[in-house]
């Protein structure tokens, strides 16, 4: 077969190198200049590749194409593609089809990546041979031309779901679906929905899906995609309307119920070591401590590893600790119920800084939420009207900057020891920084630099 590979980052590189490793012919196209870290990687394949422009005549030459999954539909190249009817898969379709390991899967709106990093946390401190792919930032192709692992732990988002097909998971995870994306989906809730419950779509009765009872559009749509897979919902409360996988007693245990035909008896499992902050990351637990007991993980490797786990950077990330006042580094909150989970996971006083790019945003959520917690609130943004208006007569005080350097020392200058700094955004980043991780890394080191100044100036008193 001849493959095409559009795009040619990490996905599409994966892709092409497992393409040419199982005897296909392959060409690679990307419409944007490609990386040199990728050009490299071509060119030691000697896989021929353009950039800067999708050549028409060569696409059309394809057998079968895999799409990088930030290419839409309405792209004029997948149009003139699906007008062929040329099969378009993604990179995760191609990867499937060429390895035997058990495939974790976890998908959702909010979470992912963190659920992801535990999850594989947990397997590989057990001793198990794991990978870690996906959306994490790490081909699942690539991994399996080689395909060491008996386990891959993958983050997918809708977009990687789109074009799969015939992709099984042993295990998938859905963890929340709330808006988000929905210009790729015609603003459509239910057709994003729809998008994410793809990852049970081709699951049996050899395998298991993990979901949030909780979330109440998982509930209205999750039916239509029923099949004869085995259930495991988690849910914050022991719910009588469900016979619940795993769910919490209290602040510091869970119960891990498998149901007869899992394990053997319901466990009472300490997420007391666990750094993780906030309700959202209550749940992620329980997914992730799922997971690791389907693996096969006992309860004692799950709590020694909980606790040894430090999340990726920009999730709820402490920074440091200045005059007995926290700093917590959450750019990656880009939405208002990101932002939400960030408000309700802390429960001390909170000076949070927030703005951006909105993207529609509806902030009639966290009002509720400043009120109660918020004593100032500083918007970091190039407009925040938006949040004004929103938080203006809510939040005893209110200021604007477009300067985390200013941000980070009035934060500081009005909060008091005991009290908590929190960059949660609830907005893109693109108005005065690259994107959500520059704005993260800025924000570290604003937080550095006021702790040395402080340092400097009580040197010299």
């Amino acid at each position: 077969m001849h493959y095409v590979i559009l795009g040619a980052a990490e996905s599409g590189v994966g892709a092409a190198l497992l393409a040419q490793a199982k005897g296909h012919t392959v060409f690679v196209s990307d419409q944007s200049p490609i990386q040199p870290v990728y050009k490299e990687k071509l060119h030691a394949a000697g896989i021929p590749f353009e950039e800067g422009q999708h050549t028409m005549a060569e696409v059309m030459k394809a057998d079968e194409v895999v799409k990088s999954p930030g290419i839409p539909e309405k792209a004029p190249v997948i149009k003139a593609l699906r007008e062929k009817g040329t099969p378009i898969i993604s990179e995760i379709e191609l990867a499937g089809r060429h390895t035997k390991a058990r495939c974790i899967c976890i998908t959702g709106t909010n979470g992912k990546t963190t659920t992801t990093l535990l999850t594989y946390h947990l397997l590989k401190e057990a001793g198990y041979k794991v990978g870690l792919a996906g959306n994490v930032g790490f081909s699942l192709a690539e991994q399996v031309i080689e395909d060491q692992h008996e386990y891959y732990v993958v983050e997918l988002s809708s977009f990687q779901l789109d074009d799969t097909y015939d992709f099984q998971p042993w295990i998938s995870v859905l963890l929340n679906i709330t808006p988000d994306h929905l210009d790729r989906y015609e603003y459509s809730l239910e057709k994003y929905a729809q998008a994410k419950l793809r990852i049970v779509r081709n699951q049996d009765s050899s395998n298991y899906f993990v979901y949030n009872a909780d979330d109440e559009t998982i509930q209205r749509h999750f039916k239509a995609a029923l099949r004869p897979v085995n259930q495991l919902p988690f849910s914050l409360h022991h719910r009588p309307d469900y016979q619940l996988g795993a769910y919490y007693i209290d602040e510091t245990d869970i119960c891990v119920d498998m149901q007869p035909g899992y394990f053997s008896k319901t466990e009472k499992l300490s997420i007391a070591a666990s750094p993780l902050i906030g309700q959202h990351n209550r749940q992620n637990m329980l997914a992730a401590v799922l997971c690791a007991r389907l693996a096969g993980l006992e309860k004692p490797q799950i709590e020694a590893s909980l606790g040894t786990f430090h999340n990726a950077d920009h999730r709820l990330q402490p920074v440091g600790e200045v005059q007995g006042v926290r700093f917590i580094n959450d750019s990656k909150a880009t939405n208002v119920e990101a932002a939400w989970y960030a408000l309700d996971g802390i429960r001390q006083p909170i000076v949070w800084i927030a703005g951006g790019t909105d993207k529609g945003n509806d902030y009639t959520t966290l009002v509720p939420l400043a009120g109660s917690r918020v004593k100032a609130l500083i918007c970091l943004g190039a407009d925040n009207e938006k949040l004004r208006e929103a938080f203006g007569d809510v939040v005893p005080h209110l200021e604007e900057t477009r300067s985390v350097d200013t941000a980070v020392r009035r934060a500081a200058a009005l909060a008091e020891a005991g009290d908590v700094v929190l960059l949660s955004p609830a907005c893109a980043s693109f108005d005065l920084f690259k994107n959500y991780e520059d704005r993260g890394r800025q924000f570290a080191a604003a937080v550095a630099r006021y702790a040395d100044d402080l340092t400097r100036e009580e040197a010299n008193e």
